[in-house]
């Protein structure tokens, strides 16, 4: 695992996926990527915002990319987070924030004008049932909107479909998260696999990097 800010922050950059590196057809979004040496708070007001890295955080990452939505098709937008924490216990404290959040929150702004509700989460530790893949997992799911927009959020998530999901794993010292959320609309199963894809990739590149098996 990286012990250097440099080593972590090639790291990062190797992990986090580019919008082509989800498929040919997704974009950069504005911003492309996070500002060098911060990352990614839920502050008291249930906002998320920007921060310099604390002591025991030696990089954080996150790209954000989108897949245009044409007439019959819905916008996806995601973000790919990697973050190389100094220790496991570091990393492992992320995850457990990263439950608390929810409880604190279940209603968030995640940009200016963006906002999930109706949040719920779950963890899912290695050896849970067939979790084998990660040390640990944290499962996210709630309501995308944006606002002025009235969205297809609130009936989609009657009928048990999702518009926003929030996945995020641990390998060692790394935590690596996909955030996915439709601006028109779309079903559940096809938000998942979007969000799972690129988790998948991203933890089999961390073991790449660091000499593991894909």
């Amino acid at each position: 695992m990286p012990r250097t800010r440099a080593d972590a922050e090639r790291l990062a950059g190797a992990v986090a996926l580019k919008p082509d590196e989800w498929n040919q057809d997704f974009v950069a979004q504005r911003p492309a990527m996070s500002t060098p040496g911060t990352w990614a708070v839920l502050d008291d007001s249930c906002r998320w915002q920007r921060h310099t890295l604390p002591a025991g955080v030696l990089a954080s990452l996150s790209r954000y990319s989108e897949l245009p939505g044409g007439t019959d098709a819905a916008t996806i937008k995601v973000t790919a987070m990697v973050t190389v924490h100094a220790s496991p216990a570091g990393a492992d404290q992320r995850l457990s924030t990263t439950l608390e959040e929810v409880l604190r929150c279940p209603e968030q702004q995640i940009r200016t004008g963006e906002r999930v509700t109706g949040l719920g989460s779950l963890g899912n530790p290695f050896g849970k049932g067939d979790q084998k893949y990660a040390d640990d997992t944290v499962y996210e799911a709630g309501h995308y909107g944006v606002d002025g927009v009235r969205t297809k959020g609130g009936d989609a998530a009657s009928q048990g479909q999702y518009t926003y999901q929030w996945l995020v794993a641990r390998l060692g010292t790394v935590t690596v998260g996909v955030s996915a959320r439709c601006a028109a609309g779309c079903t559940q199963q096809r938000l998942s696999q979007t969000a799972i894809d690129g988790l998948v990739r991203m933890l089999q590149r961390i073991r790449t990097s660091l000499g593991g098996v894909g």
